[in-house]
């Protein structure tokens, strides 16, 4: 797996160069770099765990420290995401990567890093994402990082009510927002606390996103030219890590008609520490090796009612970038936007404005979506918004390179 900025995290996919030891090492060295002159704050680095293993046989996810070039110890994580399928004799070579972030100062290209063998367990770091299925609220699937958080909706949800019964029904794969105020946590408490509420700001921030049955925040469909087709309500779910620094889980959903075309589609979610923007990669399956375009969209009318929004939209062809900052009459401004690099054109209907990029069966479409509330005092307004919109699609265009050798 490569490494990812996301926000994320995001994430982004980097190139990595890794140099194969002459003999075992009691460290790990790693050296990464990159050509950007911005900062580039929590940039998520990803280590194959087999290059780990290379260097330090018998390395155990439980019991290794990395640190920085000053010797500060790192919160770390080890998926097992493409791990080797047994590992008989606990040598520790069933892991996917290591991962670790790094503060980039502007001008700073390039970071060392140390990895080594430990006696002691090394203890459990707080973990800032996490992503789970919500049973309890209609099949809910829900995301958060420190920044910000989403959902989106299930089966359940988009079920018929049953005769008398009483029950929302919403068909729709397009992504929710919750705005948050606070780096910790949010999901299950405001869960826990029962629908609605969370549509009140109590100081750790609310939903006031609107979705409907548009494609919300980041929502995909393929586009014929004079109408959109899309799934809807995502049918399965797959976690497939959950922090501390990167979760990462896939959601699926069944066939729809696309102009006589039948496609299914999975999309991947990376999501980072300290972004404001997740990774996701959309791959449609559908017969035949024709190209089909597909939408990645926002919302045209994203707030609650009431609000009297005023909502400017720009796009940045030269990233595939689609931005919206939306001012509202008692809650505040935020900004959503999405990247999409490989965005050939754009389009809209009437609910919603998206960027068009070309797919083939199969092959994943990567693309950033991401918010942010000027509440919670971080970006507060829509030039800091575009700015951190254009910083996202430079990482994503310049990805850092990671070398990997035996400490001297």
């Amino acid at each position: 797996m490569t490494n990812r900025f996301l926000p994320a995290a995001a994430a982004f996919a980097v190139s990595a160069a890794f140099a194969m030891p002459a003999a075992h090492a009691e460290k790990l060295a790693i050296t990464v770099t990159h050509a950007l002159d911005q900062a580039r704050p929590a940039e998520t680095i990803t280590v194959p765990w087999a290059e780990v293993n290379r260097v330090l046989p018998g390395a155990m996810l439980q019991r290794i420290a990395v640190r920085d070039a000053a010797g500060k110890l790192l919160p770390y994580q080890v998926t097992n995401v493409a791990p080797q399928a047994k590992d008989p004799e606990n040598r520790g070579i069933a892991y996917g990567d290591l991962i670790f972030q790094h503060d980039f100062k502007a001008g700073e290209k390039s970071a060392t890093f140390t990895v080594e063998k430990t006696e002691t367990v090394s203890p459990p770091f707080p973990t800032k994402v996490h992503a789970r299925y919500v049973q309890e609220r209609l099949d809910d699937f829900a995301w958060e990082n420190d920044k910000v958080a989403h959902r989106t909706y299930g089966a359940a949800l988009g079920a018929p009510a049953p005769a008398g019964v009483t029950k929302e029904v919403l068909v729709t794969s397009g992504n929710d927002i919750w705005f948050k105020r606070v780096p910790y946590p949010i999901v299950d408490r405001w869960y826990n606390k029962g629908h609605d509420h969370y549509h009140v700001d109590q100081g750790e921030g609310m939903d006031m996103y609107n979705v409907g049955r548009t494609l919300g925040a980041g929502g995909t469909a393929i586009w014929d030219g004079t109408k959109l087709a899309k799934a809807s309500n995502y049918t399965g779910w797959k976690v497939l890590a959950n922090g501390p620094v990167r979760a990462i889980f896939e959601l699926s959903y069944d066939a729809f008609d696309a102009a006589g075309t039948k496609v299914s589609e999975v999309r991947r979610f990376t999501v980072d520490a300290g972004h404001w923007f997740d990774r996701i990669e959309s791959t449609f399956t559908y017969a035949g090796g024709q190209q089909l375009n597909a939408v990645v969209g926002l919302n045209k009318t994203p707030s609650d009612k009431g609000q009297d929004p005023q909502i400017a939209t720009d796009r940045v062809p030269a990233d595939g970038s689609l931005r919206q900052w939306v001012t509202q009459k008692s809650n505040d401004a935020f900004g959503v936007a999405v990247v999409v690099p490989t965005a050939k054109d754009a389009g809209s209907d009437q609910a919603n404005d998206f960027v068009i990029a070309p797919v083939t069966s199969g092959k994943p479409l990567t693309y950033y979506v991401g918010a942010a509330w000027s509440r919670a005092g971080e970006i507060r307004t829509k030039e800091e918004w575009a700015k951190q919109v254009a910083l996202t699609a430079a990482r994503a265009k310049s990805p850092v390179k990671v070398t990997v050798a035996a400490a001297k």
